[in-house]
């Protein structure tokens, strides 16, 4: 693959491309586009120059000709306006004064120069393992670097940025965080995925008497007071299914077992759930326009919490949920049968995210934030 066609290569995956798109338009094979973007981690390489104090091809071929002519190293290094020094360095490493060729120098030279610099985490083992050990309980590289942070304040040392972790998962020629790291990110992905990259929307039923979002009160807006969920649903294999809940004040997660999508079937067990929930903490949910809430005066009767119908093809207004949604697939893939969970095993995933620090928190817990929230409004 030629230089011009790894360009167009990163352009094209920066604005979201396919791989198969990709390269259809620079006419390789989808193996190779893959196989560049598993190299690099899916990170796009700097773009590499020469350093401004380097010699350059017109002052080579300048000292190729002086040594031609027979004048003196002093006497070339005058004419370049360099340093004797740099000039004797430059013939000896390249063979010397009977065998130096200034195109060849130059193509050395820039092979040469391809000495990366060590990541902070190469450099610093005590960050790494606490990196690792991180990693190992499924904390996302944000939440690590957040935590670091708010963890060792005056420590710079052991400080790190999320990408400097993904780039030392992703790739491998670093030879700072093992593979097996990689199992445990929510994605499952083995490089980058470009930021614009998108999702679209589905078409979803009607609801009858659903109240529509556009009528829910100020308070779930600005999320000053809990009690306030997203609720939906996550598919399985052989149509499993698990329901998820959301509350908007601290992100705090429920996940309950669901035996079918029928409305009957989801809002009995929603409504079981929801039950064991403090007065205070029951005072609102939000969901899609799926039919598995067509029944949802039944479940506000139950539960006294009240109801909200997002817009159709809009699952923004979930965005809470969405996202959380999202971070179960790393327990729940897509294409598996997860109907085999218990609601004991639903349980314990859903203390795994939330006894995890949060970013849009300030790297505090949920299950702390929630407690916190239950506390003052006590």
């Amino acid at each position: 693959m030629s230089d011009a066609q790894k360009l167009e290569l990163w352009h094209r995956r920066r604005h979201g491309e396919s791989i198969n798109d990709i390269s259809h338009a620079i006419g390789k094979v989808r193996t190779s586009v893959f196989g560049v973007l598993k190299t690099h981690g899916g990170f796009p390489p700097p773009l590499r120059r020469h350093a401004s104090s380097a010699l350059t091809l017109a002052e080579r071929e300048e000292i190729s000709r002086g040594i031609a002519a027979g004048h003196s190293m002093r006497e070339i290094a005058r004419a370049l306006q360099r340093s004797p020094s740099t000039v004797s360095r430059e013939i000896a490493r390249n063979s010397g004064r009977r065998r130096y060729r200034a195109t060849q120098a130059d193509k050395e030279a820039w092979e040469r120069s391809r000495r990366p610099k060590l990541c902070r985490l190469a450099q610093n083992g005590k960050l790494r393992r606490l990196v690792a050990n991180k990693l190992a309980l499924d904390w996302s590289p944000e939440q690590i670097s957040g935590w670091l942070r708010r963890a060792y304040p005056d420590d710079e040392t052991l400080h790190v940025s999320h990408e400097t972790i993904y780039r030392s998962i992703f790739i491998q020629a670093r030879g700072v965080l093992k593979k097996e790291l990689q199992q445990h990110l929510r994605s499952q992905r083995t490089f980058r995925k470009p930021k614009h990259s998108s999702l679209r929307g589905m078409r979803r039923g009607q609801i009858v008497d659903g109240i529509s979002i556009a009528d829910r009160p100020p308070e779930v807006e600005d999320r000053a007071v809990p009690g306030h969920w997203e609720g939906d649903l996550i598919a399985g294999f052989a149509n499993s299914y698990i329901a998820t809940l959301v509350e908007r004040h601290s992100r705090f997660t429920m996940l309950v077992k669901v035996n079918g999508k029928d409305t009957h079937t989801v809002v009995t067990a929603l409504s079981k759930q929801v039950r064991k929930l403090p007065d205070q903490l029951r005072r609102s949910l939000t969901w899609d326009r799926g039919m598995e809430l067509a029944n949802h005066k039944a479940f506000t009767l139950a539960t006294d919490t009240q109801v909200y119908f997002c817009d159709p093809r809009s699952p923004w207004q979930r965005g809470t949920n969405e996202n959380t949604n999202r971070l179960l697939r790393q327990y729940f893939p897509k294409g598996t049968d997860i109907s085999v969970h218990s609601q004991s095993q639903l349980n314990t995933v859903a203390r795994k995210l939330n006894q995890r620090p949060r970013k849009t928190l300030g790297y505090e817990t949920p299950a702390d934030k929630l407690q916190a929230s239950v506390a003052l409004t006590d």
